[in-house]
């Protein structure tokens, strides 16, 4: 464990604060790139444009086709948040947009697999299609679109993941990180893609006379679950993704939003009117996922798209207690899988440089939330194994991998595959998360070629868990005012909430919580008492030490105090 203060620019400190930035937000923006206030600038004017992704003009006209003459339009979605999001995103808005025949169709994890198959093609056209359109999926379903294409249907892929060697034969496929496309948020959610495409056609159906300017529908209420999708799907927020979420809580916390996210904010036991990232990436979005894992995500997507808050209250409980089955499987598997990992080296070794783990009783519906708990305790890119459960699939595992910074899943899985041809059957993700079917008599020799790349790829540095703050936190700005300020901004993927680091003395600790697996501890910060919190730590820590944490403030019979979130200790 390393502990390491952010560098932060004085210059452009110094001006975030003249141009009326409070202090300590111009010292966390300066250190996180933003040069000048007008970055901070979350209009909507200032969202990129539209025109700037390649085929989204095609696309739109397509669909503008489909709209005016009453197309039958079926969405393929995933299995995700994202997908979910993306998905209610495209009926919500293809409906408000003058689509008259709508519908959507998600696979299932475990029967189908992830992305447009050929098999899903066939029962997008037994419902009568005309169109289909993907979400969050499509850039590598070369099969799956070159079956839909036989039978007749008009397909629009949109997706935000890396394409493989070979494109599918679409008749439009907007993707920013396809060739060609110069769009400048490479890191836009599928959400966020199928909200661009939205816009195009609003422009499109504006230019072909249906309204102007005034009378056309808004498109901006989809923002709620655009922000949703995007921080769920832990993407980089750039710009363009902050001005997004942005925007999308503003309006939850307006008490704008549809009835199933005011529901799963009710059923998460959080407050819609003082709305956070955190709420999206560990309180909405997981409850969710936890359909696509266990259940059915159809689930999921009707929850966002009913306008009932009765109903929506129906599902949104369903699928809170979706989710507390999920953290009761994760929890036995996560354990077992644990022990599995630290039995691959001795006490006193380091792990090896990357681990791969397998149990035929494994759910394959969490192996990536499990996968990300191992990567998180030992600092090792991680794959989590499970048999597969989908009919004629018994000799396959399917896998879910998790990184760390400096070593690119994808890219591993793909030099993998061309080392050991054969072992890989299929393979998709990014540079953080990815996943894999293996041949169940591959699995062995999967470990040792991933941990081959690892070894190659990544040096001791790398290997070293390093926690990157804010620095010391001045004592001025250690009140609850100040923790909300700092909740009411934009932070997440790459662009990290605030983290803080000093040299602390430590008064008392103890065990607490029903396992006595957290360590609350009181210490002296700057002179002051300070109660302080480490959820999953059990380790004594000495009576001086340098801690990393965040903030947080605690409730208790109406007071409220600032309160430590310890992330990690340089001993």
């Amino acid at each position: 464990m390393k502990i390491v203060a952010r560098d932060i620019p004085p210059r452009a400190a110094w001006a975030l604060e003249q141009a009326g930035v409070h202090p300590l937000l111009a010292r966390l923006y300066a250190a996180r790139g933003v040069l000048g206030k007008d970055e901070l600038d979350d209009g909507l004017a200032r969202l990129l444009p539209p025109a700037g992704l390649k085929g989204i003009d095609e696309a739109a006209r397509l669909l503008a086709d489909a709209v005016q003459h009453h197309r039958r339009m079926v969405i393929v979605a995933d299995y995700d948040c994202d997908g979910a999001t993306a998905c209610a995103v495209g009926v919500r808005g293809l409906r408000m947009l003058g689509g008259r025949h709508v519908d959507y169709l998600v696979p299932d994890r475990i029967t189908d697999g992830y992305g447009l198959t050929a098999s899903i093609a066939r029962r997008v056209k037994e419902r009568g299609a005309d169109v289909l359109i993907t979400v969050d999926n499509g850039i590598a379903s070369v099969d799956g679109v070159a079956e839909a294409k036989a039978l007749g249907l008009t397909v629009v892929v949109t997706d935000h993941h890396l394409p493989g060697p070979e494109l599918p034969a679409a008749d439009a496929i907007v993707n920013p990180n396809q060739p060609g496309c110069t769009f400048d948020s490479k890191s836009i959610a599928g959400v966020g893609v199928m909200f661009y495409v939205l816009l195009a056609l609003r422009a499109e159906l504006r230019a072909r006379g249906l309204w102007d300017q005034a009378t056309q529908p808004k498109l901006d209420p989809l923002l709620t679950l655009v922000a949703l999708g995007t921080v769920a799907d832990v993407v980089r927020l750039d710009a363009n993704n902050r001005r997004l979420v942005a925007q999308g809580l503003r309006r939850i916390r307006a008490g704008q939003m549809p009835a199933g996210i005011a529901a799963l904010f009710h059923a998460a036991g959080r407050k819609a009117n003082v709305a956070t990232t955190f709420d999206f990436g560990f309180a909405l979005g997981p409850r969710i996922n936890a359909a696509g894992r266990l259940a059915d995500m159809t689930l999921g997507i009707e929850c966002l798209l009913t306008d009932d808050a009765g109903r929506a209250a129906e599902l949104a409980g369903q699928l809170d207690a979706i989710n507390r089955e999920r953290r009761e499987i994760e929890g036995g598997m996560r354990e077992q899988a644990m022990l599995m990992a630290e039995s691959l080296f001795q006490e006193d070794e380091d792990p090896p440089p990357a681990i791969s783990v397998f149990d035929p009783d494994f759910h394959e519906g969490v192996v990536g939330i499990v996968a990300s708990r191992i990567k998180d305790k030992l600092h090792r890119p991680t794959f989590v194994f499970a048999a597969s459960s989908a009919p004629g699939k018994a000799h396959e595992l399917k896998g879910s991998g998790r990184s760390i910074p400096g070593f690119h899943l994808r890219d591993a899985l793909d030099l993998v595959a061309k080392r050991h041809p054969g072992v890989i059957l299929k393979f998709g993700g990014h540079a953080m998360a990815a996943g894999c079917t293996v041949a169940a008599d591959g699995f062995e020799v999967f470990e040792k070629a991933l941990a081959q790349v690892a070894q190659e790829w990544l040096d001791a540095s790398t290997l070293t868990r390093r926690i990157e703050t804010d620095g010391p936190l001045a004592p001025e700005y250690c009140r609850a005012d100040m923790v909300d300020t700092l909740h009411r901004e934009v932070w997440g993927q790459g662009f990290a909430p605030p983290t803080f680091s000093e040299e602390v003395q430590v008064l008392s600790q103890r065990l607490v919580g029903e396992a006595k697996n957290h360590l609350s501890i009181k210490i002296i910060h700057q002179g002051n008492p300070v109660d302080a919190i480490w959820f999953g730590h059990t380790e004594q820590l000495p009576a001086r030490v340098l801690l990393a944490f965040r903030l947080d403030v605690n409730e208790w019979k109406g007071e409220r105090k600032v309160q430590f979130l310890v992330e990690g200790a340089q001993l």
